[in-house]
Order: C-alpha cells, then sequence, then structure tokens
C-alpha cells in the first residue's frame, strides 16, 4: 500500500496541470498513464508545434449540455496565465490566424514545461502501466496498479475521451465515472473530417484542392479554410462545424462569402465576351471552377447568358448543400463532444457533488471547444481548478 493526497489518473495536458498546481500547494500526488511518458496528445498537436491556447478564450467557443458550466474556471485561469507560465520558461511562441498560439520551436517544450513543474511540486510518476482497479471505502480510493494498491482521499478523471485511439485513448474516463454512479452525456467525434457518399463522387477528383469558404450548419457558421479529400472535407472550417453537425442533415457552403449577390452579373457587363468558367476560376481555381460548374450544368460566354441563369449560378456557389454521409470517426477526430455529464460536477472545483473526493477534468468532461487552442486553455482551466481545490 501507497498513501498519497490524491491521484491523477491521465497525464495529459489537464492531468499535468493539475498534478504540478496540486503538487506545489504542498499535496502529495501520484500521477498515473498507461502510456510510457507523459503528454504524448501534446506532442502531435498543431503539426507538433502545440497550439497552447487562444487569446480569444471565451465560454461560448465551448460546446457543453451546460453552455454556462465553463465560465467559471476559464474565467479563473485564463490564457494570460497560461501565456504567462510559457514566458517565464522562455518558451517563444507566435500568433497565428484567429487569436491561436503556437511555440516557436517544438511541443517537446510545453512537455517538458509541465514535467517541470511537477518535479517542483514533488509529483510521482507511475508511467507506463494498466490500471487494474479502482475503487472506494472508507473515505479513499484504492487505486491497483501493477500489484500495487495506492489509496487517497481525492481522486481526479483527467483520462480524456476516445478521439486517437492510435495514442492509447479510451473511454475509461467514462466507465470509472459510471462505476461511481456519474452520467454520460453520449460522447461522439469532434474536430473530424467528413465522408461523403458516392451521389458526391465527382468531388474525389478535387483531393488536395482547398478554398476559403463560410461553411453553415443550422445557426452556427465558421469562415476558414475548406480542403477536399479523396474521402471528403476536410480543413479548418469542416472540422469546427463537424463539433456541431448532426447525422443525416446537409451543411451549406458558401464559395464565396466575399462577393455580391449580384457579381455576376456585372462580370456579365464588363467582361460580355468572356467564358463563365474563366470568371469563376479567377474568384476560385480552375479544378473548383470546373468541378462545381459542371455539377450546376450552365456554361458558356457571358454575354450569352441570361441574368436568371447568372443569379442562379450566384446562388449555387454561395449556398452549396453537401449531406456528409459520415465522418471519419475517432482514429481521425482531434476531440470528443460530450463525456461526464457537468450536471453532476461543481463548475469551481470539478468535484462530484455526490462523490466526494471526486473530480474530472479536461476532455472527460462534456466541455469541447472550438479548434484552435480552445481545448488545451480548456485543459489548463480546469486542471487548476481541481488542482487548487484537492
Amino acid at each position: 500500500m501507497a498513501d498519497y493526497d490524491a491521484i491523477v489518473l491521465g497525464a495529459g495536458a489537464a492531468g499535468l496541470m493539475c498534478a504540478a498546481t496540486a503538487g506545489q500547494r504542498g499535496k502529495r500526488v501520484l500521477l498515473v498513464d498507461h502510456a510510457d511518458a507523459v503528454g504524448k496528445k501534446i506532442l502531435i498537436s498543431g503539426g507538433g508545434r502545440c497550439n497552447f491556447t487562444n487569446i480569444h478564450t471565451a465560454a461560448d467557443r465551448y460546446l457543453s449540455a451546460n453552455p454556462h458550466f465553463a465560465k467559471s474556471a476559464l474565467g479563473r485561469y485564463t490564457a494570460s496565465d497560461f501565456i504567462g507560465l510559457v514566458d517565464r520558461y522562455g518558451i517563444a511562441w507566435h500568433e497565428k490566424t484567429l487569436g491561436q498560439l503556437f511555440c516557436d520551436g517544438s511541443a517537446k517544450q510545453i512537455v517538458a514545461m509541465l514535467e517541470e513543474e511537477c518535479a517542483k511540486g514533488g509529483v510521482t510518476l507511475a508511467l507506463g502501466q494498466s490500471i487494474a482497479d479502482v475503487d472506494h471505502g472508507d473515505g479513499l480510493y484504492r487505486v491497483t496498479i501493477g500489484g500495487t494498491v495506492y489509496r487517497a482521499p481525492a481522486l481526479v478523471l483527467a483520462t480524456g475521451g476516445p478521439s486517437i485511439p492510435k495514442m492509447g485513448a479510451t473511454g475509461f474516463a467514462y466507465d470509472v465515472a459510471r462505476h461511481f454512479g456519474l452520467s454520460i452525456v453520449q460522447p461522439r467525434p469532434a474536430l473530424v473530417p467528413f465522408t461523403l457518399g458516392p451521389e458526391e463522387a465527382l468531388f474525389q477528383s478535387l483531393a488536395g484542392v482547398s478554398a476559403d469558404v463560410e461553411v453553415r450548419w443550422d445557426k452556427t457558421r465558421f469562415r476558414e479554410a475548406a480542403l477536399f479529400t479523396h474521402r471528403g472535407l476536410s480543413g479548418p472550417a469542416m472540422l469546427q462545424i463537424s463539433s456541431y453537425w448532426q447525422h443525416r442533415t446537409p451543411i451549406q457552403v458558401d464559395f464565396l462569402p466575399d462577393k455580391a449577390a449580384d457579381w455576376l452579373l456585372a462580370e456579365k457587363r464588363e467582361r460580355p465576351r468572356v467564358m463563365l468558367r474563366k470568371v469563376v476560376a479567377q474568384a476560385l481555381t480552375e479544378r473548383l471552377a470546373d468541378t462545381l460548374l459542371e455539377r450546376i450544368g450552365v456554361q458558356g460566354e457571358m454575354g450569352n447568358l441570361s441574368d436568371k441563369a447568372l443569379r442562379q449560378v450566384a446562388a449555387r456557389l454561395s449556398d452549396w448543400p453537401f449531406a456528409p454521409s459520415g465522418t471519419e470517426g475517432y482514429m481521425k477526430a482531434e476531440v470528443t463532444v460530450g463525456g461526464i455529464a457537468t450536471a453532476g460536477l461543481s463548475s469551481r472545483t470539478m468535484e462530484a457533488a455526490k462523490v466526494p473526493g471526486l473530480y474530472a477534468i479536461g476532455e472527460a468532461v462534456d466541455v469541447t471547444g472550438w479548434l484552435g487552442g480552445y481545448n488545451f486553455q480548456w485543459a489548463w482551466a480546469s486542471g487548476w481548478a481541481a488542482g487548487q481545490a484537492i
């Protein structure tokens, strides 16, 4: 037997932050992971440069059954707080588009920083070993690893969701949560590419072509790049809308979000002898223009086409429906929507209301951020909140 003040299951972003925070408050913390090293998902993020936060972080950039749940933690540990930590370690960073912050160097720097923060807190690591059992009695949680039983009055679930199983991701946190009577909001893949069915096979020829679009589903819309793939649709715009999308519903794509509704009529007056294909290709790309116009079925010189036909072409290009057949699933999903229900957790401490000493943080919880550093900020903020409370 070995006794601690807290046992944190999962040495990803949230677990590392929680363990370091609690350890530096003088708590004896055991950080457990079945992987042989900490922060494996951090290392592959942002193309290896780790999009570690977003300066525009706010609760309305997150999906949850309770849209207000994330406010407390995000308000108490902000993007500026994490930037301050990064700066103290001398890690150079830069802002990309839309408030996304990346390391100039490597994601390894963020992992090394978090490891050092854990070391400062005297955190004990138990890596590369599977958890045989988790139980509770007499006010203590018991975690059995490799024949040894570890005990603590606090247990933190930080093992994430099932996205990217090749990195070792599982639904383990949900199983433990259910064991202790917590509810689960049905999980599904998020920030994930779409697949298109056989009726959209025409677009397979566009694999590798990207365009700046506005994509819309219901009342949610994103203006970013879309990418055609051999299986369907990807790129930031599609990954963003995938988190909101529901099966068997269409998404609408505006391929020309900066064009006025009657832009083709203006082009017709200025260049009546030019082919429609050339005009649209100049606004998009030749391959994309050819494919879209082939599907619309309108061709010819601008001057020979009626205003009505041109209006219809412009309308179709600005509101193009795609009916995804599905997504590429957890294998390609960056995160998971759903998870441990927030209704059973304290928004201030992340502790389960009816199970004293049990905490849930990070992606394991039903809080999912937009693409662009938002999920990391939730990991830091929720991990810090629990680390302060243990």
